[in-house]
C-alpha cells in the first residue's frame, strides 16, 4: 500500500503555512517530564483544520467550483467548513445525529450545509452528495491529504523538542496518529509513538493485536464520551500504524473525565473528551510507557457546557509530581 511520506508532510506544512496555527508545546504543572501539545487552540477548536486544509488546496479549479463534503461527528466537519469558507467553496457536512449540538451549530455558523443522518448512514449520505452535485467528498481519514496535513504536528513536535523521548497521539480512525507517526518516525527513528483510545472504543487495539482491520459497531463505540475517538480504523490508516506506532493503550471514562479537569484546571485547557485521552495516559498509564520527555497531542477544545461542568465539579484522585525545578 502506498504510505504517506515524510516529504508528503513537509509538502503539507508548505500548503497550510499561514493558515493554520502552529500550536505550542506547553510545559505540564502536574508532570514534570510532560508537554502538550495544544491543538485546541485551532480556530476550529481541533487539529483537523490541519488535514482539511490542505486537502482543500490540493483540488483543481474545477473541483473548488463544485465543492467539497463530508461525514464527520463535528470537529472535521467545522475544519472543512472553514476551509471552504476561506477558499470560498461550497461545502456539505454530514453529521450522525447524537453528535454534540455546540459541533452542529459551529458547522452551521461556518456556512456549510448541514445534514443530519443516523450514523451507520454517514458515508452512504456524503456518497449520495457526491453523485448528485459532483462534489469532490473529504474523508476525516482515509485519505493521503488528510493523513499529510495531520502530520505536520510532529514536524513541529519534534521541531521543538529536541531530547523527544515519546509522543502520545489519540486514535480513532487513525489519520492523526499515522501522519504524526510518519513524520516522527521519519526524523527521529528512535522516539516511541503510542497510540491512546478509550477503552469503550478499542478497535485500533485490537486490530493491531490481530494483524488485520477489526470493525467495533456503532452499539460499542458510542459507549464512549470522547465522540471524536468513535470511528474505525481505515485499511488506510491500519497500514500506517502496523508500520509506523510503536503500541497503544487504553484509558477509561473516569480518566478521561479526571484528565479533562486536569487539564481545565492545571494548564488552562478547555478540552473535549476526545482531547483528554493522551494525557490521560500520561496521568494513568505511566507504568506501561517509557521514561523521558513525552508530549501528549491535545486534539480538540469543542465541548458541551455541561459536560465541561461536570467534570471540573468531580473530585481528583490522581497525585501531582513535583514541578520542574527553576
Amino acid at each position: 500500500m502506498d504510505l504517506v511520506t515524510l516529504d508528503d508532510v513537509r509538502g503539507a506544512a508548505d500548503a497550510i503555512a499561514g493558515r493554520v496555527v502552529r500550536t505550542p508545546l506547553l510545559p505540564c504543572r502536574w508532570d514534570d517530564r510532560l508537554y502538550l501539545k495544544p491543538e485546541s487552540l485551532q480556530p476550529v477548536g481541533s487539529f483537523k483544520l490541519r488535514g482539511a486544509t490542505n486537502a482543500i488546496s490540493r483540488l483543481t479549479a474545477e473541483q473548488r467550483a463544485r465543492g467539497v463534503v463530508t461525514h464527520s461527528s463535528g470537529n472535521h466537519g467545522q475544519a472543512l467548513a472553514w476551509a471552504a469558507a476561506a477558499a470560498g467553496i461550497p461545502c456539505v457536512v454530514v453529521i450522525p445525529e447524537g453528535a454534540p449540538a455546540i459541533k452542529i451549530e459551529q458547522v452551521r455558523r461556518l456556512g456549510a450545509e448541514v445534514i443530519l443522518v443516523d450514523h451507520a448512514r454517514r458515508l452512504a449520505e456524503a456518497e449520495r452528495v457526491v453523485a448528485r452535485t459532483g462534489a469532490t467528498l473529504v474523508p476525516p481519514y482515509d485519505d493521503r491529504r488528510i493523513i499529510a496535513g495531520q502530520g505536520t504536528i510532529g514536524l513541529e513536535i519534534v521541531a521543538d523538542l529536541p531530547d523527544l523521548a515519546v509522543v502520545l497521539v489519540p486514535v480513532g480512525g487513525g489519520g492523526l496518529a499515522s501522519g504524526v507517526s510518519t513524520a516522527v518516525k521519519a526524523l527521529r527513528p528512535e522516539v516511541t509513538v503510542i497510540g491512546v483510545e478509550p477503552d469503550l472504543a478499542a478497535d485500533a487495539h485490537a486490530s493491531l493485536t490481530a494483524g488485520e482491520l477489526v470493525i467495533w459497531e456503532p452499539e460499542l463505540t458510542y459507549r464512549t464520551s470522547a465522540d471524536g475517538l468513535r470511528t474505525n480504523l481505515s485499511e488506510l490508516t491500519l497500514a500506517h500504524l502496523r508500520e509506523r506506532l510503536d503500541g497503544i493503550v487504553t484509558v477509561t471514562e473516569d480518566e478521561i473525565r479526571e484528565a479533562l479537569a486536569r487539564l481545565a484546571r492545571d494548564s488552562r485547557l478547555v478540552v473535549e473528551p476526545s482531547g483528554a485521552v493522551a494525557p490521560a495516559a500520561a496521568l494513568f498509564r505511566a507504568a506501561d510507557l517509557p521514561t523521558g520527555p513525552t508530549v501528549a497531542v491535545v486534539t480538540g477544545g469543542n465541548i458541551e457546557p455541561a459536560r465541561l461542568t461536570e467534570a471540573l465539579t468531580a473530585p481528583l484522585t490522581a497525585p501531582l509530581t513535583a514541578p520542574p525545578a527553576g
